[in-house]
């Protein structure tokens, strides 16, 4: 892969975002004629990867000239940035906005990967990593395993090999980076999840989705440091829409209407599902002999989805989640039989994972990590279990989404028996103050125990245990790590803790 300058000129120029070059020598709108024929063979943002073939891309609020400085002791020649510096560079292209130049400039480095792949993109509030492994199970069976994919718990480029995502949407270096790798090991097919700082950030500057899912939409992510209102979080959500050349929307969703009316300003063809056969293209209803079975219906099958199918997670949520990764998979090649195939076999890590304790007690395993996933997991499992009681484990992140707290003693005061409060990748933050701000927020007068250690609380929520209760993990679903002060640090996992300590 390489990228000239030329060509760098010609990228920014169309997209109104060059502003000028700069040297030792001062400022021009022309680059030097010295560097007329440089080649650039690879791209970073990380001063530490960089030699004088490296274009380098000055970004990040916490940004600082000693990173360029550090660079171009390496070697580094040439730079990209919003602002000039004081350095001994060759060459500083100066751009108006630096996250959007890295994303056109990324995917011509990498000659547009996009366009030599099926890409689907999933965004809401709640859902969207279990909607795209439902879509990766359909499209395995309709494409033999070339499926591609991008989520929040784990990613594969070759369809095999999952590895530990960092955000849910790559910065575009790397995302352009990933597909371009995909379309090597001869992926056909690329699902990703699109997170609303993906748009509010331009980590998806100038990329259409053949498909996008827009699954929901609850108040989430509100913080300082992310989105400082609802008004701007839905917003940000509802980039994909106008990003996409057909969209899927959920007419149960919350604000259903502005999303209809969003995909009919940019002329975006829609598809509209739920729970409801009114007003709806596909429906699902529940099989009141069979909780995990349910059918489709159609007013006009043209994408011949009707019939019946069979679930492995529990939920009437995973339903409306199944059905529109079926819509989904159908639009980019998937058939009938690989829907029910795909569905039927649909697992997810930490997505209502379900382990018995010794005394007959149900432990179930879930990410759900918001107001709307945990409420709904919450009423679920104490539908299932009428007769015991609901002991949760639960935290929240620190450093972001701080409304989770208050959230999440709404919901426990709602559905819990007793709560387990304990750690959930508490970052720069103190753990057991975020467990006190949830507390304050438990109204109902329920059990409340905090417990710092996550091992320990989940050994605590077993303990307490009777026969027909059941014990929720929530949060951390099958993340093997806890974010402390900045690092990744290794944690067990809530799954294996507990089928660890049960079989003790």
């Amino acid at each position: 892969m390489t990228i000239s300058l030329e060509k760098i000129r010609e990228c920014l120029l169309k997209e109104h975002l060059l502003k000028e070059f700069t040297s030792a020598e001062g400022w021009s709108l022309t680059s030097p004629i010295s560097l007329e024929n440089k080649q650039f063979d690879a791209l970073s943002y990380d001063s530490r990867t960089v030699n004088s073939d490296t274009l380098f891309f000055c970004k990040g609020l916490n940004f600082k000239e000693d990173y360029l400085t550090t660079a171009i002791t390496a070697g580094l020649e040439v730079y990209v940035a919003e602002q000039p510096y004081e350095v001994e560079a060759a060459l500083g292209i100066i751009v108006t906005d630096i996250k959007k130049a890295m994303a056109v400039l990324s995917m011509a480095f990498y000659d547009y990967p996009q366009n030599k792949l099926k890409l689907v993109g999933f965004t809401g509030t709640k859902g969207k990593t279990t909607a795209a492994y439902f879509t990766k199970f359909i499209l395995d069976h309709a494409t033999n395993n070339k499926t591609a994919m991008l989520s929040t718990m784990n990613s594969t480029l070759d369809g095999q090999t999952f590895f530990k995502s960092q955000l849910t949407t790559p910065e575009s270096l790397d995302l352009y980076r990933m597909m371009a790798e995909a379309v090597d090991n001869q992926m056909t097919h690329f699902i990703m999840e699109v997170s609303s700082q993906a748009y509010k950030t331009n980590r998806v500057y100038g990329l259409f989705f053949d498909v996008g899912i827009f699954l929901n939409i609850t108040p989430d992510h509100i913080s300082p440091i992310e989105h400082p209102t609802f008004d701007d979080y839905f917003y940000c959500k509802r980039q994909l829409i106008s990003h996409s050349k057909t969209v899927i929307l959920n007419h149960d969703s919350d604000y259903f209407q502005l999303l209809k009316e969003t995909a009919e300003l940019h002329h975006t063809p829609y598809i509209i599902y739920g729970s409801q056969q009114t007003d709806t293209d596909y429906a699902y209803q529940t099989d009141p002999e069979d909780s995990l079975a349910f059918s489709v219906t159609a007013k006009k099958d043209t994408l011949g989805l009707a019939g019946d199918y069979h679930l492995r997670l529990g939920g009437d949520f995973n339903k409306g989640n199944a059905l529109s990764a079926m819509i989904a998979a159908s639009l980019v090649g998937a058939t009938h039989d690989s829907c029910v195939q795909g569905i039927q076999e649909a697992t997810v890590p930490g997505r209502m994972e379900l382990l018995t304790n010794t005394n007959g007690a149900k432990v179930y395993v879930d990410y759900a990590h918001n107001y709307d996933s945990l409420k709904n997991l919450l009423t679920f499992i104490k539908e299932e279990h009428p007769e015991g009681r609901l002991i949760v484990v639960i935290g929240s992140t620190g450093n972001k989404a701080i409304s989770r707290r208050k959230d999440f003693g709404r919901v426990l005061t709602e559905l819990a028996d007793i709560a387990i409060l304990t750690t959930d990748d508490p970052a720069d933050e103190d753990p057991a103050a975020i467990c006190k701000e949830i507390a304050e927020y438990i109204t109902a007068p329920i059990q409340v125990e905090t417990i710092i250690d996550r091992s320990a609380a989940i050994e605590k929520a077993l303990s307490l245990s009777n026969p027909k209760d059941a014990v929720v993990l929530a949060g951390k679903g099958a993340d093997l790590y806890q974010k402390i002060h900045g690092i990744d640090t290794p944690y067990e996992g809530d799954f294996a803790i507990a089928e660890r300590l049960i079989d003790r």
